[in-house]
């Protein structure tokens, strides 16, 4: 559905530029939920840009169903991580949520009927006449994650959209993340710097490697459905995946801070 094929990105001058990112292949089938985590600052929120249609790739090609992403694609919705600079805090909840639909010329019946649901869908129902900063953070996230739904998308590309929530409040978040890829039929690629939320979420993990960033190891997530916090996190299969995660990052990390060579494992 999203496939990336030989893509790089150099910043500033093309052919002497600083490599951000290096030769990545991968390919996104509909309906997962990929995760994609790495040592901080080797360009994981660069590549997702690059998938929205936002960073033009220096070399190499993506494309939606066989199509270039040559700009913001139709079948995109991005949702950030830093929510209150992504609402408009002079419109109230609803208007927030119809925002991306003034494109679509839709009639207001259904602009109001999709706004309702997105809200209902994400736990906010009755919450559309208040503004966002009456609402708690992890309620700002769910009215930014209503407005990428809004616009029904075929793909919901995630930038580390919970990591300034409490635990409780991100725990919540991650579940609904099952529940709108159930409810909405959308494909999601979520970047987290948490490694539990990386295993617990994904049906597919892609683990990106130190600067310039590149593909280092593709996990695939066999556990079962319907996922728990705890009884997901209790089992043998999480912990072994986990400390895969937990290894290659370090290991990564470990090159950028200092300049060491891997070791293969």
């Amino acid at each position: 559905m999203l496939t990336l094929e030989g893509v790089s990105k150099r910043y500033g001058d093309p052919t002497t530029g600083t490599l951000a990112v290096q030769d990545l292949t991968f390919t996104i089938e509909e309906g997962q939920i990929v995760t994609m985590v790495g040592p901080s600052g080797c360009g994981k929120t660069t590549v997702l840009k690059l998938m929205a249609g936002l960073l033009r790739p220096t070399s190499g090609r993506i494309s939606v169903d066989g199509s270039p992403v040559t700009g913001p694609p139709e079948q995109i919705a991005l949702v950030f991580q830093d929510y209150a600079n992504s609402l408009y805090p002079w419109m109230r909840v609803a208007d927030n949520v119809a925002f991306p639909l003034r494109r679509l010329k839709l009639p207001k019946s259904e602009v109001s009927q999709r706004v309702q649901r997105t809200l209902e869908a994400v736990g906010l129902r009755g919450m559309g006449e208040k503004y966002p900063w009456q609402l708690s953070g992890g309620m700002q996230q769910r009215v930014a994650i209503a407005r990428g739904l809004a616009y029904q998308p075929r793909i919901l590309l995630m930038d580390e959209p919970f990591g300034a929530l409490d635990a409780q409040t991100r725990a919540d978040l991650e579940d609904l993340v099952f529940q709108v890829r159930e409810e909405f039929g959308i494909t999601v690629v979520f970047v987290t710097h948490d490694i539990d939320e990386s295993v617990y979420l994904a049906d597919s993990i892609l683990i990106m490697g130190p600067r310039p960033t590149f593909i280092d190891e593709r996990l695939e997530v066999d556990l079962p459905a319907p996922r728990d916090q705890l009884e997901t996190k209790q089992q043998p299969e999480f912990a072994r995946l986990r400390s895969v995660v937990w290894r290659n990052i370090k290991e990564s990390s470990l090159v950028m801070s200092t300049g060491a060579v891997r070791t293969e494992t």
